[in-house]
């Protein structure tokens, strides 16, 4: 009997090794849907935003992009973000150019997203207008242009958006002062595109 102990014992430790490994394996339950955040709010966001209300629409597109009040899910997000956009709502514009430069809901793509920040920047969106800064600060789906990226900082600072100084003067201090004067009067004379 003394010979089979080592023999129950390998199996019993077989067994247990078996046992952990399957069930480290298995995916764990996912998380329950988050509770609506206001109930009624959300809903009657979904039903104007169904209805084809634009602002709606954004609204619905970011509580899903945040996960407020809704289980967080790009695509849907995308969905209600290009149904807005379509419509010519420029947050909604900015929103979905900003999935496509991030590829979350939407296949990565510049040139999608430099579409969308134009789009909103034809309507004078200050966010569009950082957007657009920064992907020539970067040369994303565009020539790397400091000069091209200061201007839309500007621009975007002149419309309110405080946050887009900084940025302009990152861009700023690796530029010559002709540079940057140029850049100044290039935002001095932007006009948008006319349909």
């Amino acid at each position: 009997m003394a010979h089979r102990f080592p023999y129950y014992s390998v199996t019993l430790v077989g067994f247990l090794l078996v046992f952990f490994l399957a069930s480290s394996c298995t995916t764990p339950n996912p998380r329950p849907p988050q509770p609506l955040i206001g109930g009624p709010t959300v809903n009657e966001v979904l039903k104007r935003a169904q209805a084809g209300d634009p602002n709606a629409q954004n609204k619905l597109g970011l509580l899903y992009s945040e996960g407020q009040g809704l289980p967080q899910n790009d695509l849907e997000a995308k969905d209600w973000f290009k149904k807005a956009a379509d419509q010519g709502h420029a947050d909604a514009q900015v929103n979905l150019g900003t999935l496509y430069s991030l590829g979350r809901g939407a296949p990565y793509s510049d040139h999608m997203a430099l579409f969308w920040f134009q789009k909103a920047a034809e309507q004078r969106n200050a966010l569009a207008f950082a957007k657009l800064g920064m992907m020539y600060e970067r040369g994303r789906g565009v020539p790397r242009s400091l000069i091209e990226a200061h201007m839309w900082y500007s621009l975007s600072v002149a419309y309110g958006e405080k946050r887009a100084a900084e940025s302009r003067e990152a861009v700023a201090a690796q530029m010559m002062p002709g540079q940057i004067a140029e850049a100044e009067d290039r935002a001095k004379k932007w006009m948008p595109k006319r349909r």
